[in-house]
């Protein structure tokens, strides 16, 4: 493919973000045209491929991270209950494409596993018992339960309890409406989708090699065909990059000076699997409890039902390591690449200042399998090796950036980067991800298309009920759309 004539959109990578905001824009101008560039031979096979993540349908509903314990002991809901918000956003434009036949049956992507958070010793029972206080009367966490009573949390998890040491504390929090989600199978039906609907082009095995803005203020996009080896440019009005890890490359290549004091430190990863049936059956549930002294929040140990392609399997980590790679599938150059002369002092400074990080990472490279296996069994004091194995999970490429007082910070979460004026956009970092995709796209359309958006939010609002409000100050609408999504998704309400 080789045009000068402007195509409307480009879309940079195919994870879940380029397929949610692909599907919003047809919803929303279906007259316009997208071209999407995938370097990979299929697409959703990095971060959103279902074997490179938890899967957690992230509602704040167990990760302790989005609350921590304050200076004063207190915890604070306010971050977990903005997280619950922007899934209840996801949730709804699901329903609407599942209600309007758009992504077949949800139960290929999206089913019903509690949430739940397990913690042991006195100090993370006192603190796990404020959290529950702090938000048993939020009404999107209106269902939560809380118990120390071994045989109530043994009928939550039997896992956890078999053969737990006497007289030692522990703690749990349950909800039952918490979910598992396929995000390589729900990118898949996305693309489906678009393509479906016309004007959108998806190419696999092109890689984007360079971005160069033109007078007229549309961008040209440089590719290549790694098949043929063909090179290749498309000009497009609006550019958007969800590359993951290399969404930092390509904004650094387009020059845009918003990009300027970014860098991204990037943490690979392992799981513990395992696929015996007799195992997997005794567990449904993600359960999630407090991260090592000096871990990134992201390694926070869980161990998670899973449903791909119909099969259950249980996954235990994340063990954390370290690659220079951007992405599984990048480049050993990447982390020495991204520097440049603006973000040389944030990311020596992320260095300095982060020393329980190197430490944690560096014993996470040296740990044995035997020691891995023995984090294992401190959840599930029976299990036997035999009967798991360790998979490679994918890259995070957490965000460095400029800081005032400290001069750069390691920021644990997602960031749009996007231009003055709009016509590119791109995405950095992590957790919460893909469970988020829709809000942080509708976030991209607000900056990035601010003359067509007082046109496009009546739609929007028909796709997503709830848009521009939050449920949880209302406790009769917050049980009303919960209740309607999980009817249109088949999941507990």
């Amino acid at each position: 493919m080789t045009d000068n004539k402007p195509v409307d959109v480009v879309l940079i990578g195919g994870g879940i973000m380029s397929a949610t905001l692909a599907v919003l824009l047809k919803q929303l101008q279906p007259d316009w045209t997208i071209e999407v560039f995938e370097r990979l031979g299929d697409v959703a096979l990095e971060s959103s491929n279902p074997w490179n993540n938890a899967g957690t349908g992230h509602a704040a509903l167990c990760e302790l991270n989005y609350m921590p314990q304050g200076a004063d002991g207190e915890v604070d809901p306010g971050k977990a209950i903005s997280i619950n918000e922007q899934f209840q956003l996801s949730r709804q434009f699901w329903a609407h494409l599942v209600r309007e036949g758009q992504l077949g049956d949800p139960s290929s992507f999206i089913n019903t596993a509690p949430h739940m958070t397990f913690v042991r010793g006195e100090r993370d029972v006192e603190y796990l018992k404020k959290r529950y206080e702090s938000l048993k009367d939020q009404p999107l966490f209106g269902d939560i339960e809380y118990s120390e009573d071994s045989r109530v949390i043994n009928k939550w998890a039997p896992l956890l309890m078999r053969k737990r040491r006497a007289g030692e504390p522990f703690a749990a929090t349950r909800v039952h409406t918490g979910t598992d989600v396929d995000f390589g199978a729900l990118t898949h039906k996305l693309f489906d989708a678009a393509v479906a609907d016309g004007g959108v082009g998806l190419n696999l095995n092109f890689e984007v090699r360079g971005l160069k803005k033109h007078k007229d203020g549309t961008w040209g996009i440089r590719f290549r065909d790694l098949v043929g080896r063909t090179p290749g440019t498309v000009n497009a009005r609006f550019v958007f990059v969800g590359a993951g890890g290399w969404a930092l490359k390509l904004l650094q290549k387009s020059g845009i000076p918003e990009v300027k004091g970014y860098g991204v430190f990037p943490i690979s990863g392992q799981f513990l699997r395992t696929d015996n049936p007799k195992v997997v059956a005794e567990h449904t549930a993600k359960v999630y409890s407090q991260a090592a002294v000096g871990a990134p929040p992201m390694s926070v140990p869980h161990l998670d039902t899973r449903v791909v392609d119909g099969q259950a399997s249980l996954l235990f980590g994340p063990y954390a390591g370290f690659s220079p790679k951007f992405l599984k599938n990048g480049s050993i150059t990447d982390l020495v690449t991204q520097v440049r002369p603006h973000n040389l002092v944030p990311m020596l400074a992320v260095a300095k200042d982060n020393p329980s990080l190197l430490k944690y990472l560096i014993g996470e490279l040296l740990a044995s399998r035997a020691k891995k296996f023995d984090a294992l069994r401190e959840f599930m004091p029976t299990a036997r090796e035999e009967d798991w194995y360790l998979i490679t999970a994918g890259q995070r490429a957490q965000v460095m950036k400029k800081d005032a007082k400290k001069g750069g910070v390691l920021q644990f979460g997602t960031e749009v980067i996007a231009a003055a004026d709009g016509s590119i956009a791109g995405l950095l970092g992590a957790s919460p991800g893909a469970s988020t995709a829709v809000p942080i796209m509708l976030d991209v359309l607000k900056r990035c298309f601010p003359d067509e958006l007082a046109s496009w939010e009546p739609r929007i609002r028909e796709m997503i009920p709830t848009y521009g409000e939050t449920l949880n100050g209302d406790p009769e609408k917050a049980r009303a759309v919960m209740a309607s999504t999980a009817e249109a998704l088949k999941i507990a309400d």
